[in-house]
């Protein structure tokens, strides 16, 4: 009876053993937010537990799932409160270890879960936030109010020239002073006219050129369809908008080795252009050449409508948008699609893409994700912004360099496109 107890036992231990550690942990990664965040990211297969440990020298992260062959032992860090990112497989758990550069508090950090979202295709993750040197954003200065800004504690000097009012200037342990400064008092009044006179022309000149200015920065006019998108029926006949990317004035993302978004945007884009005509649909450029599409002093709120212009105006039934990506951690890469769920059809056409990119390049799937970027917001027809790859990655940026990659990119991109309008 006893033998059966102990058995009995047993099993129920493997069993459970084997449920909490069902999943694996297949990737790793860190980022600097603009605020000064580190964010640890570990991608998991499914849901496991986890905790939080933080020593003087290193915080300790123990999740309770087993880490899969290919992810790095170790990884350099670029941040003012880490330096490498350690991961150690254990029996029954994996221990990743974020060594610090300095002391941290447990108000410094916080740890949480995202849940898996079989939608976007994203994992379950565990997340660790270290908040220590976190910056907050600059509060905003109404016009006319007098601040001073720094930049790592340097004063930021401005363009205006500073007039002083002591005109001694020290030379070794002598002292010049310059003739101007013993003036008569008639003098003095008879300088002090004359500035109110050249105060009140240059005042109305001010007024004058504030009107030309407020007059010549009126925003772009928002344009809107006229006619209804269609989603079914196939690519033939289809009106497509294709957006390549910054442009002209705006370079993008710039790569180690010098090769810049909007030129990799635009090649894409052209090929894209090609291959969807070739199907029989229409297509729209919102530039075919490196240019800005609403002009080089425009702002960028018109830039971007502008572009959204070019859909609206054309009664475009679809809008891509191309971009490349680009991060402070040199080894993330892979390909992402957003979207906003303005209609029913913005996730339908970021998954369509999204799964022929990401089957077909052994890169990351970083996977589908809603976004509030402006284009796709803001144009009424089904929208999707691609995010190509890395320009950041050394590897990725040499794949984005090459003819092959730019081609099979265009296909897949079309490939979905056929399969949303299927």
């Amino acid at each position: 009876m006893r033998k059966i107890f102990l058995l009995a036992l047993a099993a129920c231990m493997l069993l459970f053993a084997s449920v909490v550690q069902a999943g694996e942990i297949t990737d790793v990664k860190w980022g600097v937010d603009k605020s000064n965040v580190l964010r640890l990211v570990v991608d998991i297969t499914d849901s496991a537990g986890y905790a939080v440990e933080c020593g003087d020298s290193a915080l300790k992260l123990t999740v309770n799932a087993n880490a899969a062959g290919q992810i790095p032992k170790t990884k350099a860090i670029r941040s003012t409160v880490a330096d490498k990112l350690q991961v150690v497989d254990k029996s029954n758990c994996t221990e990743v270890y974020v060594h610090l550069t300095k002391q941290i508090a447990s108000s410094d950090y916080k740890a949480f879960i995202l849940k898996k979202d079989p939608k976007t295709g994203r994992p379950f993750r565990v997340v660790v936030d270290i908040l220590a040197d976190k910056k907050e954003p600059a509060k905003a200065i109404s016009a006319g109010a007098a601040a001073s800004t720094s930049v790592s504690n340097k004063p930021v000097v401005g363009s205006r020239p500073v007039k002083s009012t002591n005109t001694s200037v020290a030379n070794g342990s002598k002292t010049t002073t310059t003739k101007q400064t013993v003036v008569k008092n008639k003098k003095k009044n008879n300088i002090a006219k004359e500035e109110s006179k050249n105060t009140k022309n240059n005042n109305e000149k001010k007024v004058a050129n504030d009107k030309k200015t407020t007059n010549k920065n009126k925003e772009l006019p928002a344009l809107k369809s006229n006619s209804k998108f269609r989603t079914g029926g196939g690519v033939k006949g289809k009106v497509i908008t294709l957006d390549a990317g910054h442009g002209g004035s705006d370079p993008g993302a710039i790569g180690a080795e010098g090769t810049r978004e909007k030129h990799i945007t635009l090649a894409i884009t052209k090929y894209v252009q090609e291959l969807l005509e070739d199907e029989g649909a229409k297509v729209y450029m919102t530039r075919t050449t490196d240019v800005d599409v609403c002009g080089p002093n425009a702002s960028d709120r018109d830039e971007l409508q502008a572009r959204v212009n070019v859909a609206e105006k054309n009664n475009s039934d679809l809008f891509v948008s191309l971009h490349i990506n680009s991060s402070v951690n040199k080894n993330v890469g892979g390909f992402s699609s957003y979207y906003f769920p303005k209609t029913d059809n913005d996730l339908k056409i970021a998954q369509a893409i999204q799964q022929k990119l990401a089957k077909n390049f052994g890169v990351d799937n970083l996977g589908v994700r809603q976004a509030n970027f402006y284009v796709i917001k803001r144009s009424s027809m089904p929208a999707t912004l691609l995010e190509l790859c890395f320009i950041s990655n050394p590897r990725e940026e040499k794949l984005m360099q090459g003819k092959w990659f730019q081609k099979k990119a265009a296909r897949m991109i079309v490939e979905g496109i056929k399969d949303y309008f299927e």
